[in-house]
């Protein structure tokens, strides 16, 4: 069953040649963009993590639950903008990769849960950022254990039905 692709993606999707078919054995969805977003989280870098309102407060709320327990929680990456998405995929597909390869690691525009305002790319002290070593860490240990309380899930578990690569990282609040 063919995706309900909003005319305006269908242009990213096919000049980064995307094939739908692709989208669709993946059983990916098309997320719209977070409209009301505020600041989740000020990186060490400066760089600003913005969530959608509910998200923020769950996120603090978790992020100060796992201070209390010794666990340091920190934003690597919050909402992105599908143009941001775009960007990125560009990117990777000028550096050599092939689109099979991107898209193990990376969404589609459009079909990102970082464009809902609710996802976070979370990283702790003393771990390399977006690496799957981070599933050895107390952090990914203690949000295995807590991280539902606060309504956050992991979203790309290992051999996922969505084909991304496992990304014990990735924490959405309240996708599925």
């Amino acid at each position: 069953m063919p995706i309900a692709i909003p005319s305006h993606l269908a242009a990213i999707i096919h000049e980064l040649g995307i094939a739908e078919e692709l989208l669709v054995a993946r059983g990916l969805s098309v997320f719209e963009e977070a409209e009301a977003l505020e600041l989740a989280e000020l990186g060490e870098d400066g760089r600003r993590h913005l969530l959608a309102p509910h998200a923020t407060t769950a996120w603090v709320s978790m992020k100060e639950a796992a201070f209390q327990e010794g666990i340091l929680l920190s934003i690597v990456s919050a909402f992105r903008s599908i143009a941001r998405q775009t960007e990125i995929v560009r990117y990777k597909l000028a550096a050599g990769s092939t689109i099979d390869e991107v898209m193990s690691v990376c969404a589609a525009p459009g079909f990102s849960e970082h464009h809902t305002g609710r996802a976070v790319d979370i990283t702790t002290p003393g771990t390399a950022a977006l690496e799957i070593e981070f599933d050895q860490t107390p952090a990914f240990a203690w949000l295995t254990r807590n991280a539902q309380r606060f309504g956050f899930h992991l979203s790309y578990p290992p051999g996922n039905s969505k084909g991304y690569q496992y990304e014990p990282w990735h924490w959405c609040f309240h996708c599925t």
